[in-house]
């Protein structure tokens, strides 16, 4: 178990983190309960009725946040020529081919995400194993793999979040930050839970949705009802 600062356990003693709250009032609770001197970012965990062991239950895609996470990404582009061009004038921040790789070989990972033409694809794969592990690789099922350069950078900076359900059938993200308000979270949240319910496996059976939790960066998580949300989004 982790050490609990004191603030931490101030906030657990004055909260009933075992309630059900609906949206709103769930993200009222993790803004009230943030003690951090900085701009907290806001994290859902959501757990889904699937087994990961079986690839037709994977649930494992990207969205883009109504309002954005907070924070502007740093995108690197393997791409040669034209498309080289077309990267650092959609607003990429790194971009090149042979000679990008090699410095990633030599150690320097200062960006956030990747994107990759097809046609460099033999290369970047020849850094799999540093990227690979950080979450760094370009991948087709996520759509950085791809000659349409200027619409995925364009997304990516617009807040695209990719995601992946976990061995334990829980999907983790990050919705904003604190000081964006319960509206602006509502909103990037009913748009990643959208997104999730229009993924649900066609194998997954009995209850899809089944817990959603919020927190800040340093504080409690609180539970939301998944039929409320449910609802939110089926009247939006």
């Amino acid at each position: 178990m982790p050490k609990r600062g004191k603030n931490y356990k101030n906030v657990v003693a004055s909260v009933d983190r075992k309630a059900l709250h609906d949206l709103a009032e769930g993200l009222g609770h993790v803004l009230n309960a943030k003690f951090a001197k900085f701009d907290e970012s806001v994290d859902i965990a959501v757990r889904l009725g699937v087994d990961p062991r079986h690839a037709d239950q994977m649930v494992r895609s990207s969205v883009i946040l109504p309002n954005g996470t907070g924070k502007t990404a740093r995108v690197l582009v393997f791409a040669k020529g034209e498309k080289e061009k077309e990267a650092l004038a959609a607003g990429a921040d790194f971009a090149g081919s042979d000679e990008l790789v090699e410095k990633i070989k030599g150690g320097w990972l200062e960006f956030d995400k990747t994107i990759a033409t097809p046609d460099m694809m033999g290369e970047v794969g020849k850094i799999g194993r540093i990227l690979g592990p950080r979450n760094l690789m370009p991948n087709a099922k996520l759509g950085t793999v791809t000659f349409d350069i200027e619409r995925v950078v364009n997304e990516i900076k617009k807040g695209k979040v990719d995601f992946r359900v976990d061995k334990a059938g829980v999907v983790h993200a990050v919705m904003g930050k604190s000081s964006f308000g319960v509206e602006k979270l509502a909103e990037n949240i009913l748009a990643f839970i959208d997104k999730l319910i229009q993924l649900k496996p066609s194998t997954s059976k009995g209850i899809y949705l089944r817990a959603i939790s919020v927190s800040s960066t340093m504080g409690p998580g609180f539970k939301i009802d998944p039929l409320q949300v449910r609802s939110l989004i089926k009247a939006a």
